[in-house]
């Protein structure tokens, strides 16, 4: 069985786990998404996009 999730759903449900569980401030989890958004629209954005998708291609290429 196939389990497709998408990378934010996955990075919100983190962020929401280390709010709950590991301390980490409400503000601190803002800042993080407000950097998210800055390097989303800065000349770095494709390289991260690339990095991210062969990452997650090279994880998906895992048999078990």
């Amino acid at each position: 069985m196939a389990l497709s999730i998408s990378a934010a759903v996955l990075l919100a449900i983190i962020v929401f786990l280390l709010v709950k569980k590991s301390g980490l401030k409400a503000g601190h989890a803002v800042v993080c998404m407000l950097l998210g958004f800055y390097l989303a629209s800065s000349t770095i954005a494709p390289t991260i996009s690339n990095l991210t998708s062969n990452i997650a291609g090279m994880i998906g290429s895992i048999k078990f």
